[in-house]
């Protein structure tokens, strides 16, 4: 009996210990592991398995890299950035059993049989540690990772569902998803970078792969998260907070940040697939004007090319296209045209002729260029790995750009494939990728990217003091860099309208902040209500653009009544008021990488009912908005956290953290302003550059005593990186029933054109006794 008992002991023991790693038997593991001496910020570790190397490159920023090989790959990434780092302060300590390195923010210990890697920080608090930590299996790499019970994930790029990513599992492989739901992974876009967040301090983790890569955050083990890939190395850089912003803005310094976009890239846009021939167009544009609803952009789909031959124009159905686009100029419309990557094989065709010439195109391993089925038919594809390939490219731009083409749209470029399983091309299909000659396995996921890359390099050598305009339904970490991103091919649905926030919000938690959804929804068409809805919540996306599909119903402001056309101009009329706010929040978010639609999580870390609200967002700082996004509601449910906060339409205040029953007809939908909150804006125009701002409103909404700052430059060019911009303070100060309204000394050079300062301020039964300015009372209180 007792000898049966020690048994079945022992036979638990096992279990136990077989349920301690990954159920897969062929992952070997990194067991013990002897250290190098130290060489500058570095230590090496190595054994006969492989080797690790961990760079301290800040003292918040700490990079991992892990080979099963006898020496590490070319160090290049198509993501990073920065790579000049100061040399931070770093001591490294050694025993038998473990390596220590001390920054001024963080402890990393490393120990070496078996090798793991924790992080604490310098009050001793441990942040991180390995769980498994790192292994292999033949080609592919991962690393497991301790996730306590309260933490929680962001981040890693577009995905359709939650905004904590906690539980669930996700796969980076840019994917042509047409009709995706909230299930379907992947996506368009792959960013591999989370940001955790636990009890109000948050760290981030940066996979720096570009194969296909995979997170497992808490699906298949409640007590740990994992992240590998198909092949390449382990190549992580570990982002200490704990503020969840310094985060971020350590993520963008590795990866770069955002242009400031120009006015009219912010302001309303209409597309759809297509707008053609030119009287169509025509028609579009001169019903926005005579119905006097605000557009700064229409887009062209595929349907302007000849043939879907891309870099050319249908001369039957647009036979003079500088002439129309200049006519739409004077209108106020700038025109946007659609480019894919596929190149139509036709021996007269001048771009196909000139790729084959060039030896531009993706070849095959028997060296044969790779064909692949689009929307001309057979096609070839640019090898954006080489820097030549790119330069080609952006050439290829000039002649639309001579012709009036303001913007390019860049899509079908994970890159798309008809009619294989795969979507894309054969994983063994070689691009030169810097003399590497790697497979598209390795690449796939940069490409969009470097398309991006190669479109923004062609625009601005033909306009090089202008900030282009590209946008993309592909890329990679990093291509905020090049292009702002739209959500591919949602749908006409509630579902989507609500599934737009925290995948907005994530793309944004990923270092993308000019992002938007096609507002109405691609497929399918949306109710009169589901559309005015929809542009309720779309005038305050980041990017603002209505598209929808072929052979839908139409999808313009006014094409559902006239009580929704009213209320449809209203909306966007609101967006264009707001432009002085938004172009404020762009210019913080160029500057520091903060998203410009911010998860309330980023502001109120510490409040456990903010990092879990998904159905509202931060427009920057000082804007809360909750989108309506049942059919058929007139109130919902709104939280406001600690702070006072203003309702932007009753002026009605309170005090959070509160949740409260907000009202919200048809004609709009809650919005708060933070108390404390001056809000730049301006008149109302049909176009950013009808008219110049005349006035300058500061919507001032008091709380104690604030300060905001104020930028403003030209909204075109680049000339604010030479001086050509103005930035000033203003602060109010409230004593009493006194409220004090003062600006500071202007810095910069640039000058916009005389106007007034109007000032508001906001409040429940705030009409002023007096108001006096430079000391001297005013002849008129309004």
């Amino acid at each position: 009996m007792l000898k049966r008992s020690y048994a079945i002991l022992a036979l638990s023991l096992i279990l136990l210990a077989s349920l301690a790693r990954p159920a897969r038997a062929e992952w070997r593991y990194l067991e013990s592991m002897f250290a190098e001496p130290p060489q500058g910020n570095s230590v090496t570790f190595r054994n006969s398995q492989g080797l690790v190397s961990v760079s301290i490159l800040a003292p918040d920023v700490v990079r991992v890299r892990m080979t099963h090989g006898a020496s590490f790959g070319p160090d290049y990434s198509y993501a990073v950035v920065k790579t000049d780092w100061p040399s931070p302060q770093a001591e490294f300590a050694g025993t038998k059993q473990a390596e220590t390195i001390r920054t001024a923010d963080l402890e990393v210990r490393v120990q070496l049989s078996p090798f793991r890697i924790t992080f604490y920080d310098r009050a001793g608090r441990l942040i991180s540690k390995d769980s498994e930590g790192m292994a292999w299996d033949g080609s592919r790499v991962r690393c497991w990772k301790w996730m306590p019970e309260d933490e929680h994930y962001f981040g890693l790029g577009e995905k359709g569902d939650d905004l904590d990513k906690r539980g669930h599992a996700y796969e980076m492989w840019n994917t042509d998803a047409y009709g995706w739901g909230p299930t379907t992974d992947p996506l368009y876009v792959s960013i591999p970078f989370f940001l955790a967040l636990r009890a109000g301090r948050a760290y981030g983790i940066f996979f720096d792969n570009t194969y296909r890569t995979s997170f497992d955050m808490g699906k298949e083990f409640s007590d740990r998260y994992s992240f590998g890939a198909e092949g390449g190395e382990i190549n992580y850089y570990f982002l200490n907070g704990p503020d969840p912003k310094q985060v971020l803005e350590r993520y963008t310094d590795l990866t770069g940040r955002m242009t400031l976009p120009a006015r009219w890239q912010i302001g309303y846009h209409q597309s759809r697939y297509s707008y053609y021939p030119e009287s169509m167009v025509r028609f579009i544009a001169d019903n926005f004007r005579e119905r006097h609803i605000p557009c700064d952009a229409l887009f062209l789909d595929i349907h302007y090319m000849d043939g879907y031959r891309i870099f050319t124009w249908d001369k039957s159905r647009f036979p003079d296209p500088a002439k129309l686009l200049s006519d739409l100029r004077r209108q106020g419309f700038r025109v946007v045209t659609i480019i894919d990557p596929g190149v139509k094989v036709d021996a007269n065709y001048w771009v196909y002729q000139q790729g084959l010439a060039g030896n531009d195109f993706v070849k095959m391993p028997d060296g044969k260029v790779y064909l692949g089925k689009v929307w001309p038919g057979d096609a070839a594809f640019p090898d954006f790995t080489w820097d030549r390939v790119r330069d080609w490219w952006g050439s290829l731009y000039k002649g639309l750009i001579q012709d009036g083409v303001a913007g390019f749209w860049n899509d079908m470029n994970e890159p798309s494939i008809f009619d294989v399983p795969s979507k894309t091309l054969p994983l063994d299909a070689v691009f030169y990728d810097r003399g590497l000659h790697s497979p598209h396995a390795k690449v796939h996921n940069v490409y969009g990217m470097l398309m991006s890359e190669a479109t923004r390099d062609g625009i601005l050598k033909y306009r090089p003091n202008e900030r282009p305009l590209v946008i993309t339904r592909d890329t990679y970490a990093g291509g905020q860099r090049y292009a702002a991103v739209w959500t591919g091919d949602n749908s006409s649905t509630w579902e989507h309208l609500r599934l737009s926030l925290p995948e907005l919000m994530n793309m944004g938690l990923s270092g993308l902040a000019l992002v938007g959804a096609d507002i109405g929804g691609f497929a399918l068409s949306p109710s009169p209500e589901l559309y005015t809805r929809w542009l309720e919540t779309g005038v305050f996306y980041p990017y603002c653009r209505t598209h929808t599909e072929f052979g839908s119903r139409n999808q313009e402001p006014w094409s559902y009544g006239n009580r929704r056309e009213q209320i449809n101009r209203q909306s966007i009329e609101l967006r264009y008021r707001l432009l002085p706010y938004f172009y404020n929040v762009f210019h913080r978010s160029a500057e520091t990488g903060l998203p410009v639609m911010r998860a309330l999580l980023l502001d109120y870390p510490d409040d456990a009912k903010a990092v879990a609200t998904q159905d509202e967002f931060l427009l920057g700082d000082d804007l809360l908005v909750a989108p309506v996004l049942k059919d058929g509601e007139v109130s919902r449910s709104v939280y406001l956290p600690k702070g006072e906060w203003y309702d932007f339409w009753s002026r009605r205040r309170y005090a959070g953290p509160v949740e409260i029953r907000a009202d919200a007809p048809l004609d709009r939908i809650p919005v708060f302003a933070r108390g404390g909150a001056v809000i730049p804006t301006q008149q109302v125009v049909e176009y950013t550059d009808q008219a110049p701002i005349n006035p300058l409103t500061l919507e001032v909404y008091p709380q104690g005593d604030s300060s905001r700052d104020y930028y403003e430059d030209d909204g075109l060019s680049y000339d604010y990186r030479k001086g050509g911009y103005l930035e000033q303070t203003f602060t109010v100060k409230t004593d009493g029933n006194r409220i004090t309204v003062a600006t500071s000394t202007r810095k910069g050079s640039y000058e916009p054109p005389a106007r007034a300062l109007e000032i508001k301020i906001h409040g429940e039964h705030c009409a002023p006794r007096q108001v006096e300015s430079g000391g001297s009372a005013l002849a008129e209180a309004g």
